[in-house]
Order: C-alpha cells, then sequence, then structure tokens
C-alpha cells in the first residue's frame, strides 16, 4: 500500500496525518481517499498540489507499495 501523507487543510479535512491505500495510481490513490474522509476533503483537495516521492505529479502517474503521495494545500503568507 502506498503512504498518503496529508498536509495543513488537507490534514485537517482528514482527520489525520498519513495513512495508506492501495491503488495502481496517484489518482487512485486520491479516489480512495476521498472515499474514505469525504467531501470536505474532496473539496480541499481540489485546491492542493500532489507530490509522489517528492516530485510533482500527475493522477495518471502509477505508485507502488513503497511509494509515498503528498497532498500540499496552498500556502499563504508575507
Amino acid at each position: 500500500m502506498a503512504t498518503l501523507r496529508l498536509f495543513a487543510s488537507a490534514r485537517e479535512a482528514a482527520g489525520c496525518r498519513s495513512d495508506e491505500f492501495a491503488g495502481s495510481s496517484v489518482g487512485q490513490i486520491l479516489d480512495a481517499a476521498s472515499d474514505r474522509y469525504g467531501s470536505e476533503f474532496e473539496a480541499v483537495l481540489a485546491t492542493c498540489a500532489i507530490w509522489r516521492n517528492g516530485e510533482p505529479t500527475e493522477r495518471d502517474e502509477p505508485v507502488t507499495d513503497s511509494d509515498e503521495v503528498a497532498v500540499l494545500p496552498p500556502v499563504s503568507g508575507g
């Protein structure tokens, strides 16, 4: 199972910092997380950057059990 790491508002919406999901693509991992965590998480996810193993990625990229997918909400500040 791939590890999903959640940050800031994504972590708050899911109620946890990380979780594990089965799937063969980044999109499958994100869809499974949306199913598990619900509509609030899905709304946050729509605004987030997604990284796989420390690099920006797309939903169709493959994942393996040793991969880490990170959900990074936009950062604001000054």
